[in-house]
């Protein structure tokens, strides 16, 4: 059954690749004829950088990916294992790629500028104004989900942590030849992959164990400074460097689940409609799905992603079939990849004790028994490190993507005043004050909060932009390309905008309550309160930007 399941998911994104990606590429977008791009045009040398598709895909990839594609699977199976896969299959088809493929093009055909910008030229500048709050509330989600994994890794097990400080090391090395050297990418890329052998060594004979409270310090000055610095000193050649965690991942699970041949009996294909998972309490298949299951299956942060750092450094608009739309193929395979492993080599308990094992740590446990198994010579030692620090180096990929976005996003909004009121603009227009802003109220959620309130909290958010740049989207294609293609788009965000709207109405109705039942546990009061506060600030914004959304569509010409 393992074989049968992996053979078809690399069978079905081959084939959607080079038919409807392609269709996409040469047929609406017509990229073969499309100006020079923006990071050519712009050149600046600190985000507008033309950059070679396959390091930008690392880079992309690493930077969309983070724990999303495991942590949301490894959590759905409480359903057992065949809605989640259903629905993994499903959203990267007809949501993810499309999404993430037409958002990238869109901030390109604009200059690299971010979504919001997109928004308000094509739905107003009330759309405009109201992105950018959504995606300000997304970017603290984001940091308070990862920055919890992340944390929570470290803690775990003592040899991750300084084998991720080593890797950051050699990826400033490696970018060093690779920038600054006659060696170039593949003499560069040499190094680094040496590098990394040596910083798996190296912490795993320097295991730690610090308390949480430490990490989250950490934690919180790395992503900091990595949001700050030149985008080509640290995130291009770590996130170039991470891209070889995907493919070593992928190529030792691929062919571990495609020779195993293992059934698929360590959890049933169905268990309960209303299993207990969010908050332990019962939690609908239907429309909670979107809530658990986040980057795997599609990702409104991959269109911040892609608009706010790939766009930028895209060479030419060809090279985003391969990033934007493969990007999110390959994300998919990972996630099915995380159903198998689970599924024939989890071996844990139904119900309560089920979802009372951490998600990350039945996934570790689960591949490395996959691969170990079924390639020998990778032995269960290794692969549980491995597995660990593969989640922790995405994740922290993701955190300091996310505040870089996060120091945009409140840089551009400072901008009214700068004329109204000078010294309140220089404040927050200042990238170190932006940045620590983001970083400092998200890992304050992470460090107060339960995990179950705030995955399905930032997962929600996520699923909810999605809805709101596919259908941004769609007037795009409707107004600008070809309206033949609208119903593509148009069809599948209508679907999405309901379900993740009506699940994130339940979300606020039946469990944000249950966070002040017990007044005792004051952190989880904290953080209840302000995300309840949040996710219905965003259910409220939501309403406005299909307000403006139905009142353009409509319209024969764009919004003023």
């Amino acid at each position: 059954m393992s074989t049968l399941i992996a053979v078809a998911a690399i069978a079905l994104y081959f084939v959607f690749y080079f038919t409807f990606g392609k269709t996409i590429r040469d047929k609406l977008l017509k990229s073969g004829a499309a100006p020079a791009a923006p990071s050519e045009r712009l050149k600046d040398g600190v985000d507008y950088i033309p950059t070679n598709k396959y390091v930008l895909f690392g880079h992309h990839f690493a930077s969309i990916a983070g724990a999303g594609p495991i942590t949301g699977p490894a959590m759905a199976v409480a359903w057992g294992w065949l809605p989640g896969l259903l629905w993994i299959w499903f959203g990267n088809i007809f949501l993810g790629a499309i999404h993430d493929y037409l958002a990238l093009a869109a901030s390109v055909r604009y200059d690299g500028r971010s979504v919001q910008f997109v928004a308000q030229d094509l739905i107003g500048k009330k759309a405009g104004k109201t992105f950018s709050w959504f995606i300000l509330f997304l970017c603290i989600l984001v940091v308070a989900a990862f920055g919890s994994i992340v944390a929570s890794q470290f803690a775990g097990d003592g040899r991750v942590f300084f084998s991720f400080v080593f890797f950051c090391v050699a990826a400033l090395i490696a970018g060093y030849f690779i920038y600054k050297t006659k060696l170039g990418l593949g003499g560069g890329t040499l190094i680094g992959l040496a590098l990394i052998v040596v910083a798996f060594i190296a912490g795993n004979a320097m295991p730690v164990k610090w308390n949480s409270d430490v990490y989250y310090l950490i934690i919180l000055v790395y992503i900091i400074l990595a949001s700050t610095l030149p985008v080509n000193l640290l995130l291009q050649p770590r996130d170039y460097l991470s891209s070889y965690f995907l493919y070593f991942g992928l190529l030792a699970g691929g062919i571990s689940a495609i020779i195993s041949f293992a059934p698929l009996d360590a959890i049933p294909a169905f268990t309960s409609f209303s299993a207990k998972l969010i908050a332990g309490q019962p939690t609908p298949l239907w429309p909670a799905i979107p809530l658990i299951i986040a980057c795997g299956a599609l990702s409104g942060f991959h269109s911040l992603v892609a608009s706010g750092t790939s766009s930028k450094q895209l060479a030419k608009e060809s090279d985003a079939l391969f990033v934007g739309y493969g990007a999110m193929l390959v994300e998919g395979f990972l996630s099915t990849l995380v159903i198998i492993s689970i599924a024939a080599f989890g071996g844990y308990a139904l119900g309560d004790k089920l979802m009372a094992t951490p998600a990350l740590g039945r996934f570790v446990q689960s591949f490395a028994t996959m691969v170990s198994m079924n390639l020998p010579f990778l032995p269960m030692s290794f692969m549980t490190l491995f597995a660990a620090v593969w989640v922790s180096t995405f994740a922290l990929t993701t955190l300091d993507t996310t505040n870089r976005l996060g120091r945009y996003i409140i840089q551009e909004m400072a901008l009214p005043l700068k004329e109204k009121n000078p010294g309140v603009y220089k404040v927050f227009s200042n990238k170190w004050v932006a940045s620590i802003t983001i970083a400092f109220v998200g890992l304050f959620l992470a460090r107060t909060g339960g995990y179950t309130i705030l995955w399905p909290a930032f997962s929600g958010a996520n699923q909810l932009l999605a809805s709101v740049v596919m259908l941004t989207v769609a007037v795009w294609v409707k107004k600008k390309l070809d309206p033949k293609y609208t119903m593509m788009v148009l069809i599948p965000a209508v679907v999405l905008w309901v379900t993740v709207t009506a699940a994130l109405i339940w979300y606020e109705i039946v469990i944000i309550p249950t966070f002040f039942v017990d007044m005792a546990k004051t952190m989880n009061v904290i953080t209840g309160g302000v995300v309840g506060a949040i996710n219905l600030f965003m259910l409220i914004l939501n309403f406005i930007m299909i307000a403006g959304f139905l009142k353009n569509y409509k319209e024969k010409k764009l919004a003023a």
